[in-house]
């Protein structure tokens, strides 16, 4: 199978250069292209910040950031799981960890991947939200004994969250009880699994969650051997005030506690919170008209989050090669170069007054959900990718 990442072969992991900064990049480049700063020593920090604050495993959802420097600085950081949701993911990892543990943890899956996920890669962990998914499973693993199956279950409406998940994943606690005891008779591990929400900005949601799922396991009369949190760990974008990953982890730690659950394997499947921080996005300012400046990327291509959607306010600085900027700051909006009216964000994104035609913008917290979201529509999706230190 041929694998198409969203990224070009200038940007695979044999690092030539470490610049010192975005700064620095724009000194020594002057970029044309859209470029990504890749901090790998961050995310390794990142990662190890998380593992050593979680009472259980860590597996990296890949979907947030696919660029094999990103797995492979993972997998430096000493971790040994991933949350895989398709055969590309899978083929990714596996092109650079051969004994890294997949988990196949979406919850639809094609007959053919999960056939080729067990018999060709070695996965063994599968989540399920229905009947006939778990029926899929059995039959294209050809009955197994040796399969661990997590039961995904909906939690109510999260407003504390950027995306709610529960809309489209997910049984219903009434729907779970009789999946879980099916499942329990073919699983060789069962497991419940869930998911808060993408940015959660609210620390207690893992509590409520926990506090839900408690009892579904109390009325399913099956033995339950592990728990997955999921994700949602969130970072701070502009003007946002979110949890720490150590107060997340310390939320559901007590909640584990009171819920009389912490004796269940624990899995958690971080994301942004890992990887966000650990890159930016250096843009280019082809035009400006008043508050509006027109870029050189956007909403399709690594700035989808900016866009109607989301809305997210992205921290940004102005970079200017051989000189000062002399004014304050100031709002502005971006477009990107795409000849589609869609392709706007509102911001407001702060930057000097005096920006102007031909400076730069990094914009940071880009190493989630940037390199994957890239599109090549209207032929604008080239980007670059450089490593940095700070």
């Amino acid at each position: 199978m041929n694998t198409v990442l969203p990224f070009t072969l200038r940007s695979l992991p044999q690092i030539p250069h470490v610049f010192d900064n975005a700064d620095d990049v724009v000194r020594a480049l002057r970029p044309a292209l859209p470029t990504y700063t890749l901090n790998t020593t961050l995310i390794e920090d990142t990662a190890n910040r998380f593992m050593n604050n979680f009472d259980g495993k860590a597996a990296f959802a890949v979907k947030t950031n696919p660029h094999p420097s990103v797995i492979q600085a993972l997998c430096n950081a000493g971790m040994k799981a991933f949350d895989v949701a398709s055969l590309p993911e899978i083929e990714l990892v596996r092109s650079i960890s051969k004994t890294a543990e997949l988990l196949f943890m979406h919850t639809i899956k094609s007959p053919e991947s999960i056939s080729c996920a067990y018999f060709d890669y070695d996965v063994r962990t599968f989540s399920l939200d229905h009947e006939d998914e778990l029926e899929k499973i059995v039959e294209n693993t050809k009955g197994a004994d040796d399969l661990n199956l997590f039961v995904r279950i909906a939690l109510p409406k999260n407003d504390q969250a950027s995306i709610d998940f529960s809309s489209k994943f997910g049984a219903l606690p009434a729907d779970a009880i009789p999946l879980l005891q099916a499942a329990r008779k073919v699983a060789k591990k069962l497991g419940v699994c869930f998911h808060v929400g993408t940015q959660t900005s609210d620390a207690a949601s893992y509590g409520n969650a926990i506090n839900q799922i408690k009892n579904v396991i109390r009325d399913c009369g099956v033995e339950v051997d592990a728990l997955d949190i999921g994700g949602g760990f969130p970072v701070p974008y502009e003007g946002e005030d979110v949890p720490s990953i150590e107060n997340c982890l310390n939320v559901v730690r007590t909640a584990l506690y009171h819920a009389e659950l912490d004796d269940l394997e624990l899995i958690a499947e971080p994301g942004r919170c890992l990887v966000a921080q650990g890159g930016s996005l250096i843009v280019r300012v082809e035009l400006r008209k008043g508050d509006l400046l027109y870029l050189n990327d956007g909403t399709y291509g690594g700035l989808f989050d900016a866009g109607a959607m989301l809305r997210t306010a992205y921290p940004v600085r102005g970079i200017r090669d051989n000189a000062k900027f002399e004014d304050a700051l100031s709002p502005f909006r971006f477009t990107g170069p795409t000849c589609d009216s869609l392709d706007m964000m509102d911001g407001p994104f702060m930057l000097p007054a005096d920006i102007k035609t031909g400076d730069w913008i990094e914009i940071k917290n880009t190493g989630a959900y940037s390199h994957a979201l890239r599109t090549n529509f209207n032929g604008f999706g080239e980007s670059d990718t450089v490593y940095v230190s700070r």
